[in-house]
């Protein structure tokens, strides 16, 4: 019987793609989820990475993903919920506009999934199942500039606590919370430095940390209901 395969949304790019490569040489069948086609896609293709395309910017977009999902396999080790928009506040009909994308893209997407594939979960046939929601450092502590990205992730963040009460004991359900992983393409020194200040430890570590943190969460069968920071020792600035 071969292996169940892990589910990444928003898996081509970032921290996702780098997930998607090191499950890949772990051994894992792997899933993921993109929102435009990208040359990195191609590269995921020739390792055996099913990539499945999604919007889950409305409620029909989730649906026909879920439909298509269950067309592909018909079990899943685990799911990481880890597509997301980093959208600032706007004025007037562009602000509700974007806090319904991202409480769409944030929580709506995640909470179906959850709900539609629980039994794709149940059915895998091995010990451990997880569920692992992918948040940010500013869910617990608010942003000025992104306060309606900010609140969709708390939202997710609180989904944790409900799933994981609901889907106990068969399936752990955890949050990772990072907080400047990696830097952007466009980011300079200057603001590399400003970044790293932020931070306790005083680095940006790359995506191997989110590998790391989710492994963890992965092996782990004690674990349930819990936010991991990823954030260096932030909050002790």
């Amino acid at each position: 019987m071969s292996a169940a395969p892990i589910l990444i949304t928003g898996g081509a790019q970032r921290l996702g793609r780098h997930c998607a490569e090191r499950l890949c040489d772990d051994g894992h069948p792997v899933i993921i989820t993109y929102r435009r086609e990208r040359p990195a896609l191609e590269a995921l293709r020739a390792r055996g990475v099913v990539t499945l395309q999604a919007d889950f910017g409305d409620q029909a977009g989730i649906r026909d993903f879920i439909v298509r999902l269950r067309e592909t396999t018909s079990s899943l080790r685990a799911i990481v919920h880890n597509a997301s928009d980093w959208l600032p506040d706007a004025e007037g009909d562009e602000a509700a506009d974007n806090f319904e994308h991202l409480f769409r893209v944030h929580m709506l997407a995640p909470y179906l999934i959850n709900l539609e594939a629980r039994d794709l979960l149940e059915t895998c046939g091995e010990p451990l199942r997880d569920i692992v929601h992918m948040t940010d450092y500013v869910a617990t502590r608010g942003s000025r500039k992104h306060v309606a990205y900010a609140a969709s992730k708390a939202g997710l963040e609180n989904l944790t606590l409900s799933f994981a009460a609901r889907y106990a004991p068969s399936i752990q359900v955890n949050t990772i919370a990072p907080a400047m992983i990696m830097l952007g393409e466009n980011d300079d020194e200057a603001y590399a430095e400003k970044a790293r200040a932020k931070s306790a430890l005083g680095t940006i570590p790359g995506p191997g940390v989110i590998y790391e943190s989710l492994r963890y969460l992965l092996d782990n069968r004690y674990v349930t209901g819990t936010t991991l920071p990823v954030d260096g020792g932030r909050h002790l600035r």
